[in-house]
């Protein structure tokens, strides 16, 4: 497969946009000055380069990058295509899997059930989903009663003693053919595989959560999500799956070949088909302007458009380490270990940016995506960074993708000239 060149993609380019407030994101208001928020116009240009450069040199199909500051969008830009074949651009309204970006936004709905007093962090799961309440633990030599019931702030943080999910490949616990209640009787028949709260493990928390949420607001998840969430922040488009007209907006999923070029991948699924497992955990699709009002409005203490989604101490809660002392953070394995970051309710946050080394300020919060969506929240320099690509294993440190997430940040904030503005 030949290497994009920019005068192909020329045309495709998307400038964009910027915005007063969170759901007023719209693709044909201008950008805001980068100065007027503290940001140099040539580094943000020279981060945007960076990433079109992936596309240029045949690394990734498309890309899309948002950058905002003090609720201002100060760059947009939308790169390469969409569509191996028909070279459809990638646009500022195209279509991206989120997977597990989708986590933060079951994590604000679970939390809006907090403050209505449906649960709280003490709760042992078992309160809400009785069908836990006397798992066992596996261990070298055998099944172990618990030490103590797990809770919902384990649940809420990967440290309720689930394994990860390739412990569960065998057993596939998220059928996707089947709804939520069979993954819970399927758990309900296997052991944990930690000690609630001796562990930090990336598996089915957050279905779990959705599965809460729709017991505890006698909804289906799909639908809490929209009234309660999406319909307030005007993103109209993110759901579990696409209606039949928008499907041409879905970018294709890409993986590389033999030569490691960019190609489509050969598995692409149905997007427009509904879900009958809707998973808290990773079944959204959603726009980088979409993901952006969810973002702003989270940076911004829970409020937007003059409303309030949650309280900013409910906000300032989920973005506050709640591990257990010794507990770390374990996403790609040891040889991956990353000191200095902690995890809340549904975030993972920079607790000491120095020993995590990255460029954030402390506090910052953030989560990415299996197809190489990544974004960040800054309380400390109010900003926020949202991108997007759509490679199968993107996230991956070892899946074949540029590592985009480390480039970004060391560019966004290599930009931001002026923090005190």
């Amino acid at each position: 497969m030949g290497v994009f060149t920019r005068r192909l993609l020329l045309g495709f380019v998307i400038s964009a946009v910027a915005v007063g407030g969170a759901a007023n994101l719209r693709a044909d208001d201008p950008l805001a000055s980068p100065e007027s928020v503290g940001f140099s116009t040539e580094g943000l240009k020279t981060y945007q380069q960076a990433m079109r450069a992936l596309v240029d040199e045949g690394k990734l199909a498309g890309v899309t990058t948002l950058v905002a500051r003090h609720g201002k969008v100060v760059q947009f830009d939308a790169y390469g295509v969409q569509d191996l074949e028909t070279k459809t651009p990638v646009a500022k309204d195209t279509i991206f899997r989120i997977a597990s970006m989708t986590k933060p936004i079951a994590g604000v709905a679970m939390m809006m059930l907090w403050e209505q007093g449906k649960w709280t962090l003490d709760d042992p799961v078992a309160k809400h989903i009785p069908e836990f309440a006397n798992l066992k633990v596996s261990t070298p030599n055998g099944e172990v009663p618990h030490t103590k019931p797990m809770t919902m702030r384990q649940l809420m943080s990967h440290s309720a003693g689930f394994d990860v999910s390739a412990g569960y490949s065998k057993m596939n616990i998220t059928d996707r053919s089947q709804p939520l209640q069979a993954m819970i009787d399927k758990l309900a028949k296997l052991p944990l595989a930690a000690q609630p709260g001796s562990d930090w493990r990336y598996g089915p928390s957050v279905d779990i959560q959705g599965y809460v949420v729709e017991k505890l607001s006698g909804q289906p998840l799909d639908v809490f999500l929209k009234t309660r969430i999406f319909d307030p922040l005007g993103m109209n488009d993110t759901g579990f799956w696409v209606e039949k007209s928008k499907a041409d907006r879905v970018t294709k999923m890409f993986t590389y070949g033999d030569d490691k070029r960019i190609m489509t991948a050969p598995t692409q699924g149905n997007p427009a088909s509904k879900p009958v497992f809707l998973s808290g955990s990773g079944g959204l699709l959603s726009t980088t302007g979409d993901y952006f009002k969810f973002a702003q409005m989270v940076l911004d203490g829970g409020e937007a458009n003059g409303k309030r989604l949650l309280k900013k101490s409910t906000v300032e809660l989920m973005r506050t380490n709640v591990l257990a002392d010794g507990v770390k953070v374990d996403l790609y394995g040891p040889n991956y270990n990353i000191e200095g970051i902690g995890f809340g309710l549904d975030f993972a946050i920079i607790m000491d940016p120095a020993k995590a080394n990255t460029p954030e300020g402390k506090n910052s919060f953030y989560w990415g995506g299996a197809f190489g969506t990544w974004f960040w929240l800054d309380p400390t320099n109010d900003l926020l960074v949202i991108g997007m690509i759509q490679n199968v294993s993107g996230s991956t440190p070892t899946g074949g993708s540029p590592q985009v997430r480390p480039l970004s940040r060391r560019l966004v904030y290599a930009a931001l000239v002026d923090p005190k503005k």
